[in-house]
């Protein structure tokens, strides 16, 4: 099972795929001069130390995120986005989440809606967003609920992204019937709904429902970085499905998965698949 607690992960290979293609959407979206919400379900602490407390139990950032910090010729997108983590890792002290990586995107007229429920990360989480009170709302709550009083947003943009544990079965149905209805209430929202890969059929089962929703412009990226284990646990890879992508997305992750999956491979069976379909 995976730990509730986002610490236990911080930087590792799911993150950084989560974080980098999070990283390409915001870019994206804030190429236009009009404002958006970020909207984020399961925020976490927001920032995670690297060198004490729960990071360090099994340092999963030194099969991720510390590999790009020593990786040469990446291609500039990757670049890009270990920029911005490393512009607020303090010394790689502390890998940023997702709220964080997000706010160095917003602009002045931009908000975030931050949803934790875990009390000690929305404590943490409060703490580290206790100076941008005006733009930043955290909020106590679990996000598939929570969601529903951001919908639509004033100013009728928005990137949402959808991360939970999953450590509940049901999360993966809650996802689904979470877009239905977000879909239903902002079609035009772009969604990023991460999962991981692991040996248990919800994952793939909760894709083929996603693949489904009422929606004409998608994109779902995935990465294996081993071989899975023989006793069928843990995480051997993770993807992002999203709704209404950036029509730019996917000939840059043509360009980058195959650089990421390289620099993040354990063994020989590590590999990535993209497909989509945008008009």
């Amino acid at each position: 099972m995976l730990s509730y607690r986002h610490a236990f992960h911080a930087g590792n290979h799911a993150d950084v795929l989560k974080h980098y293609i999070l990283s390409l959407v915001l870019e994206h979206t804030v190429k236009k001069d009009k404002p958006f919400w970020y909207i984020d379900t399961h925020a976490g602490a927001g920032l995670y130390s690297l060198d004490e407390g729960y990071a360090t139990q099994n340092a999963e950032f030194k099969d991720g995120i510390a590999k790009l910090y020593s990786a040469k010729h990446l291609p500039q997108s990757l670049t890009d986005y270990v920029s911005h983590v490393q512009a607020l890792s303090q010394g790689a002290t502390f890998y940023p989440g997702s709220p964080m990586l997000a706010q160095q995107y917003l602009r002045a007229d931009d908000r975030m809606r931050l949803f934790e429920l875990h009390p000690n990360d929305y404590k943490l989480l409060n703490q580290n967003f206790d100076g941008s009170r005006k733009q930043v709302k955290v909020e106590m709550q679990n996000g598939f609920s929570g969601i529903k009083s951001c919908l639509p947003p004033p100013p009728r943009r928005a990137v949402v992204l959808i991360d939970p544990p999953y450590e509940d079965k049901q999360d993966y149905q809650h996802v689904l019937h979470m877009l239905k209805d977000s879909l239903k209430r902002f079609p035009t929202g772009t969604y990023l709904v991460w999962y991981p890969i692991l040996q248990r059929p919800e994952p793939d089962a909760m894709v083929d429902d996603l693949m489904h929703l009422d929606m004409t412009d998608w994109l779902h990226v995935s990465m294996s970085i081993h071989t899975p284990s023989p006793e069928g646990f843990g995480m051997h890879g993770s993807g992002m499905f999203i709704i209404n992508p950036p029509w730019t997305l996917p000939k840059t992750l043509e360009e980058a998965m195959p650089a990421l999956t390289e620099t993040l491979a354990l063994d020989k069976d590590a590999h990535y698949s993209l497909e989509y379909n945008i008009a």
